[in-house]
């Protein structure tokens, strides 16, 4: 008790900055320096290069900062998860009046229990194949619809629908409203996105949530949520946290964004983009319109100036006429002068054959009597031969055809004699 109390007199009256001055001095004569071991827990790193991350054990937690001079002095990155020791000087931060301790050096003492969960079902999802490439399903350009995973309160929700307005107006957006942060997250996030893959023309979700802590984020490193995302129908975008923030959601998602905003920009082509495309097309089009027309025209007037002097094709055709006319003349000329000479040629082969023929026909017809008098049989038979026949008036060449007592005829050159075979003799 102390003396002012014991005597009932009233406690003094501290200024707010004097009394975190004077917790100041007491922490520092009493703690300082200290150190400290635990888990740290949503780290930053200011443009200043100063660090800001709390660090926590099971029944408390404590803010740090790390000024730039001892922040470029580590050899390692911190990352939220990681058990660290810390050297430095606890005190009060008098603008908020918080307790803070200002770190001076920092080691690794092992993987918090955070982190050596997360990386233990991250080797077993590996190892199952969930986060191949292979199995990841392309996005289509221009989707039928969107679906949206996150929290009814939550900024990411704001900001995709500001990107989505923006970019994509025109393709419907499905809301699934789940929690994002706690114990009760996981089996939330499951049943949304149960729920949109069921509904027709969804055709990409988007899973989002802001940054924060990994024990913030640690509802997207639920097992079970990993694999209602890897057997959901509907390609799905995961876009939780900052850009160095890193989910087994992430690693099973068909493709990472670095942030909800990002998601939204990656899930279709922009509407800007398609007007784009559609002018350029509409340009090209319009150009080749013109130039057909351009050409079609250019026939027409050819066209119409041949039509326009029919007397040019009139005198053309005339000329064309004479042409084949004098050509038929001078063929019937030259044709019938053919004749003619033919018909000469003919008459005067005919007048010669006339008087060559019968001197011809004589003198052919002597040269036949003469052969014909040559083969007479008489003439051989005036030279003392005999014509041997028997009774039937064969020819006897051959002594095998004759016979003793035979009768034979022999034909002379002026009559015939009666013979009789006395005995046939070969020679």
């Amino acid at each position: 008790m102390q003396p002012s109390e014991s005597l009932g007199l009233a406690p003094r009256i501290w200024a707010v900055g004097a009394l975190c001055r004077a917790v100041a001095d007491v922490l520092d004569s009493r703690f300082n320096p200290v150190a400290v071991r635990g888990e740290i827990s949503g780290f930053t790193r200011a443009a200043s290069g100063h660090c800001y991350f709390t660090l926590k054990d099971a029944s408390g937690q404590l803010r740090c900062a790390m000024f730039k001079r001892a922040a470029q002095m580590l050899d390692f990155r911190p990352v939220d998860g990681e058990l660290v020791e810390i050297k430095g000087r606890l005190g009060v931060y008098e603008p908020r009046g918080e307790l803070q301790m200002v770190v001076e050096h920092m080691r690794r003492a092992g993987q918090g229990a955070w982190f050596e969960q997360f990386l233990k079902l991250k080797a077993k999802l590996e190892a199952e194949g969930l986060f191949d490439a292979e199995r990841k399903r392309p996005l289509k350009t221009m989707p039928r619809g969107i679906g949206v995973v996150t929290s009814l309160g939550a900024a990411a929700l704001h900001d995709v629908a500001t990107a989505l307005q923006r970019r994509v107006p025109h393709i419907p957006v499905v809301l699934a409203p789940s929690l994002v942060q706690g114990p009760d997250a996981p089996p939330t996030l499951v049943q949304a996105l149960q729920q949109l893959s069921q509904q027709p023309n969804i055709d990409v979700i988007l899973l989002v949530r802001g940054g924060g802590s990994m024990e913030d984020l640690w509802a997207f490193n639920d097992e079970n949520l990993a694999r209602a995302i890897v057997s959901s129908p509907v390609p799905i975008i995961s876009g939780v946290g900052h850009e160095t923030d890193f989910t087994i959601a992430d690693f099973c998602a068909d493709l990472r964004a670095p942030t909800p905003t990002a998601a939204a920009e990656m899930c279709a082509v922009p509407h800007a983009e398609l007007l784009s495309n559609l002018q350029l097309w509409g340009n090209a089009l319009q150009t080749i319109a013109h130039r057909q027309l351009d050409t079609q025209e250019q026939r027409l007037d050819r066209a119409q100036a041949r039509l326009g002097r029919p007397s040019e094709g009139l005198s053309t055709e005339k000329m064309q006429l004479l042409r084949l006319q004098q050509r038929l003349g001078q063929a019937v000329q030259t044709r019938t002068q053919r004749c003619h000479n033919e018909l000469a040629t003919l008459t005067s082969g005919l007048a010669r054959g006339v008087q060559q023929t019968p001197a011809t026909a004589r003198e052919r017809l002597h040269r036949a009597a003469l052969r014909l008098e040559l083969l007479d049989p008489k003439l051989v038979l005036q030279r003392g031969f005999a014509w041997l026949s028997d009774a039937d008036g064969q020819a006897i060449t051959s002594v095998a055809q004759t016979s003793e007592g035979q009768a034979l005829d022999a034909t002379l050159a002026d009559g015939v004699v009666e013979l009789r075979v006395a005995a046939p003799t070969r020679i």
